[in-house]
C-alpha cells in the first residue's frame, strides 16, 4: 500500500493512479478513498492523475487518539500534496471532504491549486447558531454521536439509505452500495469517527471560503437529506469568488455513486476548462 508519515508520525494511506494533471479527492464521513472509485477510474481513463487518501481515523490510515480535528485534516492534506509535489491540482471534496478542501485552501493557500470542486459539501457551517439561524439544531449531531456510540454498525447500514436517497418512492436501492458504505465506515476508528462529527458540523468555514481565488464548481443535489442545499451549496456559491453552482434535481447526498455518470461528465468538463 502507498502511505506516507505526517509530522506527528501518523501513517496516511493514499491511492495514486494515472498520469497527467493531478486531481486530488477528499472523502466524506465515515467513508474512505474508495468512495471516489467511480470518479478516479473515469478520470484516470481520460488522461488525469488521480489521488485520494484515507483521512486519519478512517479507512486504512492510522487511528491516532490525537489530531482528529479539521486543522490537522487540512495539514495532512497539505503534507500529501507536498509529499507528491503536486502542482496545478484540482481539489475535489465531498461532504466532510469539502470542508477539508476548503480549510486546506484557506489555511495553506492556493499556490498549488488550479481549481476546486465541492460536492454536497458541508461549508459554510452546518450547525444552527445565532450567526447561522437556518442551520441544523445541535441535537441532530448529538443524535449521530449517540448512534455511533450505541451501535455504529447498524447505524451505518441505516444511514446509507437516506444518504443515497434510497428512501424515496422512485429510488432503486442497491444492496451492494449499502454494503460498501457499511464496510468503509467499519474500517475506520470508532474514536476518530466520533470526534469527526464535531468537525463536519460545528466548524465555520466562511473565512476559508472567502480566501479561495481559483475557479470553483459547486455540485449539490436539491434532495440532499444529509447536507441540505439551502444552507450549504447555495451559500458557498455566493461566498466564493468565481464559483459556479450546478444543482442536481432530486439529487441525493450520495450523488457521486447514484449519479456517477453525471458527476463524472461534469468533473471532466470542468477540468478541461483549465487545460
Amino acid at each position: 500500500m502507498s502511505t506516507f508519515k505526517t509530522k506527528d508520525g501518523t501513517s496516511i494511506f493514499y491511492k495514486d493512479w494515472g498520469k497527467g494533471r493531478p486531481v486530488v479527492f477528499s472523502h466524506g464521513w465515515p467513508l474512505s478513498a474508495d468512495a471516489w472509485d467511480a470518479q478516479m477510474l473515469f478520470l484516470a481513463q481520460h488522461g488525469y492523475r488521480v489521488i485520494a487518501h484515507d483521512r486519519r481515523g478512517h479507512g486504512r490510515s492510522d487511528q491516532p487518539g490525537t489530531g482528529n480535528d479539521m486543522d490537522t485534516y487540512a495539514d495532512d492534506l497539505a503534507a500529501l500534496v507536498e509529499h507528491l509535489d503536486l502542482k496545478d491540482a484540482t481539489f475535489v471534496g465531498h461532504s466532510t471532504g469539502g470542508g477539508e478542501v476548503v480549510h486546506y485552501l484557506g489555511r495553506h493557500g492556493t499556490a498549488r491549486a488550479a481549481q476546486a470542486v465541492l460536492i454536497g459539501a458541508v461549508p459554510p457551517v452546518m450547525v444552527k447558531s445565532e450567526k447561522n439561524p437556518n442551520g441544523l439544531p445541535i441535537g441532530v449531531f448529538d443524535e449521530i454521536r449517540a448512534n455511533v456510540v450505541a451501535n455504529r454498525s447498524q447505524f451505518y447500514r441505516d444511514l446509507a439509505v437516506p444518504f443515497h436517497g434510497y428512501n424515496r418512492p422512485s429510488a432503486k436501492p442497491s444492496q451492494g452500495v449499502i454494503d460498501a458504505f457499511w464496510l468503509q465506515g467499519m474500517w475506520g476508528s470508532h474514536l476518530g469517527q466520533y470526534l469527526c462529527v464535531k468537525e463536519f458540523s460545528e466548524v465555520d468555514y466562511t473565512e476559508d471560503l472567502k480566501k479561495i481565488d481559483v475557479p470553483t464548481l459547486v455540485l449539490h443535489g436539491d434532495d440532499d437529506q444529509i447536507v441540505p442545499i439551502d444552507n450549504s451549496g447555495k451559500l458557498t456559491a455566493q461566498i466564493v469568488r468565481n464559483a459556479t453552482l450546478k444543482v442536481y434535481p432530486g439529487g441525493s447526498h450520495g450523488m457521486c455513486v447514484v449519479e456517477a455518470d453525471k458527476v463524472n461528465a461534469d468533473l471532466l468538463a470542468f477540468l478541461r476548462e483549465a487545460s
